[in-house]
């Protein structure tokens, strides 16, 4: 795919829808009062862990290697809707999903295709070919953080549900206004482990502890059929499952989380030992000549059928300008 299409059209490793469960027709007309959910940090002490993962479906994870870092302070969950809202609402930002893309920007694309949007989950209606994203992944006009499916959906009916459709200098630019960064992705592993060492999951070694969904992954035939066992079928407003044992919330699935490193499939066989920075640049060998940065987590698109970047250890990569209605963050602080 050339670099000015794939731009304007992310085909996201993980994907997540962002609407709840519908509600009956008897509960459609009443308005319930929301209960916004405050921004809380919490204190990761830091320490030393083993970064990577030896899992063979997971080849830029490797070599496992002894990493240190310092305590910092961490987003209890992911930015929700209220909280960029108020950042929008306090610098007047416009993200990159929201503005017109430019022609010299995107070589070769139909000057009709050039409109605002971003790329959204659009489940097929039968089961298709898993190695065409195409097939799930739309390019909405009009899809951006307000309307994360597009105008017919409106985030503000959702504040605690995690900011998507930001790209990665979208959600730097939070970051800096509220006076944090984006985790590093040696802090976002270590974080992720909340002091329980190696597991298959960050939460343990059972896909279901006791019988239960513990992360808002994808159940059933992906991409056509979610049974929403985990009882979301796309994005789950934050706090929904349990903590990890710092206190953080949704480190697994829910939506991808941005983290400030450059990407790059060779990183690890050179990363230093204590507070790794990540490299000085980027290469994707699936997009070359495209700027990445690191995603962690998953997002509730991932299943065991596809997209099993949930697991601990495994990394996503994202172009810095691309967006999708499965991809958000959360921000660290230095402890001074």
């Amino acid at each position: 795919m050339k670099q000015g299409l794939y731009l304007l059209f992310v085909f996201a490793l993980v994907c997540f829808s962002c609407n709840q469960h519908p509600k009956s027709s008897a509960q459609a007309n009443v308005a319930e009062p929301i209960d916004i959910v405050k921004p809380v940090m919490v204190k990761i002490p830091g320490g030393t862990f083993n970064m990577g993962t030896n899992d063979p479906s997971f080849p830029d994870a490797k070599p496992v290697h002894a990493v240190t870092v310092d305590p910092f302070l961490m987003d209890e969950h992911e930015v929700t809707n209220a909280e960029f809202e108020a950042f929008v609402n306090a610098t007047h930002y416009v993200t990159v999903a929201e503005k017109t893309p430019l022609a010299k920007d995107y070589p070769g694309v139909p000057a009709e295709n050039l409109v605002a949007g971003s790329a959204v989950f659009t489940p097929p209606t039968q089961q298709v070919d898993l190695n065409d994203p195409g097939q799930w992944w739309v390019y909405v006009h009009g899809a951006n953080w307000r309307h994360p499916k597009g105008p017919q959906s409106n985030a503000a009916d959702h504040p605690n549900n995690p900011v998507v459709q930001v790209c990665y200098e979208d959600a730097l630019a939070y970051a800096k206004w509220a006076g944090k960064r984006l985790p590093t992705e040696a802090e976002w592993e270590f974080a992720a482990k909340g002091g329980k060492g190696d597991h298959v999951y960050y939460w343990g070694d059972e896909l279901k502890p006791g019988g239960k969904f513990v992360a808002n992954i994808y159940e059933g035939n992906f991409p056509d059929h979610n049974t929403a066992e985990d009882g979301f079928e796309g994005v789950a407003p934050v706090k929904s499952f349990p903590k990890n044992g710092y206190g953080l919330y949704d480190m697994d699935g829910n939506v991808w989380e941005w983290c400030n490193d450059f990407y790059r499939p060779d990183y690890y066989s050179k990363s230093p030992k204590l507070n790794p920075q990540g490299p000085i640049d980027s290469y994707n060998p699936d997009e070359p000549g495209t700027v990445c940065r690191v995603q962690r987590g998953g997002s509730f698109l991932c299943s065991d059928q596809y997209c099993i970047r949930y697991k601990a250890g495994s990394r996503g990569k994202g172009e810095v300008k691309s967006a999708s209605d499965n991809l958000g963050f959360r921000c660290v602080e230095d402890i001074k």
